[in-house]
């Protein structure tokens, strides 16, 4: 394992429940959401301009659009997201969603390199531990029928360079897995495999990013970490970060060599987290992403 130093991107804010960083190369800007501050943010490169807009539900993942705006999961379905610099929101309805119980909403989600948009489930309360999450497909035909059941936690979709290989994991403590499975031309996937299994590790496994040699970096909640594991699975190094919680990663700036990491404020902060809990953090890891594919409504497999 290695330490990397990483830094504070905006000192004066702090989220509830940070979380999906994205980048725009068009806009040259980072977005993320804070799922229990229900708000939409927008940070842009150059003069570190800080954009919040309010939405009117949790808002949990997102992935840009191409149509503009981005495409975003939430509490009860699957949404179009155009916001305006002078602070409004536009939220259309794309797919809703029938969850099988309620108190449910969408958590992480990513699209894949043929502009599939993925999101997955899960039960807001962890502590019930119900595994009534699924992951779900949206593209051109519409939201499919859940792809993936039994999560409890769904979380670390990313991937891999070619778009043949997903990586999916479950967060909760009672799961702590990272999975890999093949990913077909026409959406559809294969068996899940094993590919790390993170209680032998330090950290829960949360939200997750590719890079272009095909490694998987994965936030370690609970541990301040974030882990690079090559694409056998083996844990390349570690960066150690100011926060407890990281909750997702996601490479980005104007080359694409800048790892950006979410956070979670936690209910009573202790240690660095009283400080840097729920602040976005930036590094430059020596590795460097690949574009995020836009959402192609139009599209079918």
């Amino acid at each position: 394992m290695s330490a990397t130093t990483v830094d504070l991107l905006i000192a004066d804010h702090r989220d509830q429940v940070g979380e999906s960083p994205l980048w725009s190369p068009a806009e040259q800007a980072l977005y993320w959401v804070d799922i229990e501050g229900r708000a939409l943010r927008r940070l842009r490169w150059a003069d570190r301009q800080l954009t919040s807009w309010a939405t009117p539900e949790r808002l949990a993942c997102i992935a840009l659009h191409a149509e503009g705006g981005l495409i975003a999961g939430m509490d009860t379905g699957l949404f179009h997201l155009l916001p305006a610099d002078y602070g409004t929101l536009a939220c259309t309805p794309i797919s809703p969603v029938q969850h099988p119980q309620d108190g449910m909403r969408f958590n992480d989600g990513r699209c894949d390199r043929q502009g599939r948009f993925w999101a997955g489930t899960m039960v807001r309360d962890m502590a019930l531990a119900k595994p009534a999450g699924g992951l779900y497909r949206q593209d051109a035909r519409g939201l499919s029928v859940p792809q993936v059941e039994g999560l409890v936690t769904q979380n670390g979709l990313a991937f891999s360079p070619d778009g043949a290989t997903m990586y999916l994991s479950d967060s909760h403590p009672s799961v702590q897995k990272i999975w890999s499975l093949d990913l077909h031309d026409d959406g559809s996937l294969g068996p899940r495999r094993l590919f790390v299994y993170m209680r032998e590790l330090p950290g829960r496994p949360d939200g997750a990013a590719i890079d272009t040699d095909g490694c998987y970096w994965i936030c370690a909640n609970d541990a301040g970490l974030v882990h690079r594991f090559t694409p056998a699975g083996v844990l390349d190094r570690s960066l150690t970060v100011p926060t407890s919680k990281p909750s997702m990663c996601s490479f980005g700036g104007p080359d694409l060599d800048l790892l950006f990491i979410t956070s979670i404020r936690p209910g009573q902060p202790q240690g660095d987290d009283i400080a840097h809990g729920g602040a976005v953090l930036v590094t430059r890891p020596g590795a460097q992403g690949l574009r995020e594919a836009p959402y192609q409504p139009a599209r079918a497999a």
